[in-house]
């Protein structure tokens, strides 16, 4: 049996060849509590499947509180390690007791999200209830789960205070007549017998049957120490100050079921209820179907039909001289898959949100597709991205794959001060009950978990920072115990190495949720019937329990409408530009390859320059001396930790300066010698980009179609090294033995090592290094513009607004200085002789707030004396 990832991060389990099915057991465990009942379980969802497996279970509920946000990590690995997965949740009511709610089908379980939907969205005098609260309360459930038609499963979770429950459970019995069951646990304080009998007398009197569980909390007794150190991280407390907060004992770990059954050996139909209850529910996660959004499609059109009109008419717009007959081969082929895999709808969603962004508000917001979508003609010709992927020979299928089945993945950046309008036009048009933002889950990292562990452990602050010290950087999987003793901390002392090694158990713990970026979920029907919807902790925002790696799971569209703060500065460049030359130019109408623009950027001249501002690029640009577009593309790429780690780069400018020759590895005799050409041909035999690292492994190591997808979602994941690791020996192994020198097997899989730091496709290079032709443009033609949009588009990029204005007086702008009588509070542009200065805004004055500005300048009538 494999073990367990060393970090709970690491959330895949092996190959379900590894695991094989258990027999029918006579007990399935359903009061299960992960990591996802945040500050409360103490393993997560892998380590109690794992430990499920090994113990003998067929079946295995969880029942996180409040929440299924842990739901499909359960359910992804239980059927990995061949286990049935329940999926139910605690209720925590706020007026009576809990209750474990497990739907028997499809729609029970919708009607559970959308009850905790209700209990996490609610409003209170007008205000927002605040993010992560979920209030529930005894009608709440029963106006929704309390019918017996409502396909729940409801069982009455006791408290210690039997005599409290006794009292509550006729008011429980009453409003929910779907409740059948009592839940009986043992606590190990010397009265469990007569606990339990009371608990059956309690069940028989009100018509209910009492049901075994342990009300989990982890997967092993070890965890036990971790699981106060969260009670009381939970109850803002120590250790020492804890008391009666912490359980008593360790017994709320995973048992055997045959040691649940001889628990309950008295009370055997206990024992045979958890059964019964594991076979009466037929709903599986796996049942959840995506239902893409109905709006974007004009009465009397099937979504194929529709899509194919908008791409042929975009693609007319995009080629006014006549479509290529490549272009139409490759629209043809593109639609005919989508029309295959019935994702036309998703197209036409998104295309829907960028027409709005151009043409449904005044003035329009600038925005460009990039990442995966970039290899698509159709996106081309719906104007989603602006990269024509005919003269870049990117590849489609690493968008949209027949074989993976998955849906696309496309990513739409906006002006990062005008995102929020986008945002807030998706949820008035889909309603908040249709469309959410994904959840990023919060993980403990290393100094985070130093410092909370020492807290609670009772160590001063200075031992704590003095650890805490000890971690470079945000990311790893344990403290240094070199480190500590270089710290001038004694190993030897007993309470030191415990909290070491408890803050080491909480690295990679998720801590809490928030809101993915910028990651939508848009459904046809009510989305909070699929999975529960929460308030933001930002105003007007709402976002549902899963993350991206959920999602993925389960198959659901995900719309990435994200912010980037050149296309402010693009878009207010432009502006500047018409209202002083008199010239509108758009991202597409800027002129292709010009030469000025590239002797700029060959001279390392780009402050303020989209992606190839660092200093890193500007020591790179002399040496690679960009002359054309896709040289740019090289460039984004380049100075990335893949081609970096791998030793890719030497290597690159070598060739391309003619100081070694272009070298094609070729393997064994008995293998085509130019397998590898046609893949690195492009980049001088070097690979540099990710589509190229999948490509390698798909030809020299021979990878299968579904290794290759393994291999592209490691990579894919960002900070997923663990992951990808995995296939190391797996592809280097099959390189060397097909005839490849170790050496460069062993580097290419460096290289996509170092795309699981920070994965960078050649789609998605693509698509930046179109704005990094476009800014640079602006700055080598317009440099007052550029200046003045830059300097009004900050906070962005690595520059201070002092070494911006010391720029442009370098490229000859005259900048006048911030005038009361003659300065707004952006920058401006003034006429003076052939080109414009520029004028320096009030926004430049530190300590100067725009309210204070705005009414200086209300009341700037005349000049001020």
């Amino acid at each position: 049996m494999p073990a367990p990832p060393d970090t709970p991060d690491k959330r895949t389990l092996a190959n379900p060849e590894d695991f094989r099915p258990n027999p029918r057991a006579p007990y399935v465990e359903l009061g299960l509590s992960t990591s996802f009942s945040f500050l409360r379980g103490a393993s997560d969802p892998i380590d109690l499947v794992i430990a499920a497996h090994m113990l003998g279970y067929d079946a295995l509920g969880v029942a996180d509180r409040n929440s299924v946000a842990g739901a499909v990590r359960h359910w992804a690995e239980a059927n990995t390690a061949k286990l049935r997965p329940l999926t139910g949740c605690r209720l925590d009511l706020a007026d009576a007791p809990s209750l474990y709610a497990y739907p028997k089908t499809r729609a029970g379980y919708g009607r559970l999200t959308a009850l905790l939907s209700a209990g996490k969205m609610q409003t209170r005098g007008g205000e927002w209830q605040e993010k992560d609260a979920c209030d529930i309360d005894l009608a709440m459930v029963a106006a929704r789960l309390g019918a017996p038609e409502a396909e729940i499963i409801l069982i009455a979770i006791p408290g210690e205070d039997l005599d409290g429950f006794a009292e509550e459970l006729p008011r429980l019995t009453d409003a929910l007549p779907a409740l059948g069951h009592v839940a009986a646990n043992s606590l190990y304080r010397g009265d469990d017998r007569a606990r339990v009998n009371r608990l059956q007398s309690l069940a028989q009197a009100h018509g209910l049957k009492i049901v075994a569980t342990n009300d989990v909390l982890y997967h092993t007794p070890a965890r036990r120490p971790l699981q106060d150190v969260l009670t009381c991280i939970r109850e803002k407390c120590t250790i020492f100050e804890a008391g009666t907060r912490l359980l008593a004992n360790a017994e709320r770990h995973l048992k055997s079921p045959q040691e649940m059954a001889r628990l309950f050996a008295d009370w055997p139909e206990a024992v045979a209820e958890t059964r019964a209850i594991a076979d009466a529910i037929t709903f599986d996660l796996g049942q959840l179907r995506y239902e893409y959004p109905q709006e974007s499609l004009p009465r009397g059109r099937t979504p194929d039909e529709y899509l194919a009109e908008l791409t042929w008419a975009g693609a007319a717009d995009r080629y006014p001289g006549g479509v290529p007959a490549k272009v139409r081969h490759t629209i043809q082929r593109e639609l005919a898959l989508i029309a295959k895999m019935e994702i036309a709808r998703y197209f036409l969603t998104i295309h829907d949100i960028v027409k709005y962004a151009r043409e449904g508000v005044s003035p329009p917001i600038l925005c460009q597709g990039r990442g995966s979508a970039a290899n698509s003609a159709v996106c081309y010709c719906l104007k989603i991205t602006a990269v024509d992927p005919a003269q870049h020979d990117l590849l489609f299928e690493r968008f949209i794959s027949e074989e993976r089945k998955e849906p696309p993945d496309i990513d739409v950046d906006f002006e990062h001060e005008r995102r929020e309008e986008v945002i807030q036009h998706i949820y008035n048009h889909y309603g908040r009950d249709r469309a959410g933002l994904c959840a990023t889950v919060i993980h403990y990292r290393p100094r985070m978990a130093i410092r909370e562990v020492g807290k609670v452990m009772g160590l001063s602050e200075d031992v704590t920072s003095a650890l805490a010290r000890t971690v470079w950087g945000s990311w790893g999987s344990a403290v240094d115990e070199d480190k500590v003793a270089e710290a001038g901390l004694d190993l030897r002392d007993a309470h030191l190495r415990r909290t070491i090694n408890l803050a080491d158990q909480l690295i990679g713990m998720p801590r809490h949720l928030s809101q993915h970026v910028g990651g939508f979920i848009l459904t046809g029907g009510p989305l909070v019937e699929t999975v529960p919807i929460g308030n933001g902790a930002m105003p007007e925002r709402s976002f549902i329990e899963w993350d991206k790696d959920d999602i993925d799971a389960l198959g659901i569209m995900k719309i990435d409408v994200l912010a980037l703060g050149m296309l402010t500065c693009i878009r207010k460049c432009f502006d500047l530009i018409e209202a002083h030359h008199g010239k509108r130019w758009t991202l597409a109408t800027v002129p292709d390859e010009d030469r000025a623009t590239y002797e700029m950027l060959q001279k390392g001249d780009s402050l303020g320059v989209f992606q190839v501002e660092s200093r890193a690029q500007m020591n790179m640009l002399p040496r690679l001396k960009p002359a054309t577009f896709y040289d740019l593309v090289i460039e984004v790429a380049i100075v990335r930790p893949g081609p970096i780690q791998g030793d890719m780069v030497h290597p690159y400018l070598r060739r391309r300066q003619g100081k070694e020759p272009e070298e094609y590895p070729s393997p064994g005799p008995e293998h085509d010698p130019d397998e590898l050409k046609n893949i690195l041909k492009r980049t001088l035999g070097v690979p540099i980009f990710q589509e190229q690292a999948m490509k390698i492994a798909m030809v020299a190591a021979e990878f299968s179609p579904v290794e290759a997808n393994q291999l592209r979602k490691a990579m894919a994941t960002f900070r997923s090294k663990g992951m990808v690791s995995e296939h190391k020996e797996k592809m280097v192994g099959r390189m060397v033995k097909r005839g490849y020198d170790p050496e460069f097997a062993a580097r290419c899989f460096s290289q996509i090592e170092g795309f699981g730091e920070y994965g960078f496709p050649e789609s998605h290079a693509a698509s930046f290094a179109h704005l990094v032709y476009v800014s640079s443009w602006l700055k080598c033609h317009y440099p007052a513009a550029f200046a003045c949009a830059l300097l009004n588009s900050q906070p962005m990029g690595f520059y201070a607004p002092a070494q911006i204005v010391r720029d442009a007086r370098e490229h000859g702008v005259e900048v006048r200085a911030t005038d009361v009588n003659m300065s707004d509070w952006d920058n401006t542009l003034e006429v003076s002789g052939s080109s414009p200065a520029l004028r320096l805004g009030l926004r430049q004055i530190d300590g100067l707030k725009a309210p204070d500005a705005a009414r200086l300048l209300a009341y700037r009538g005349g000049p001020y004396e």
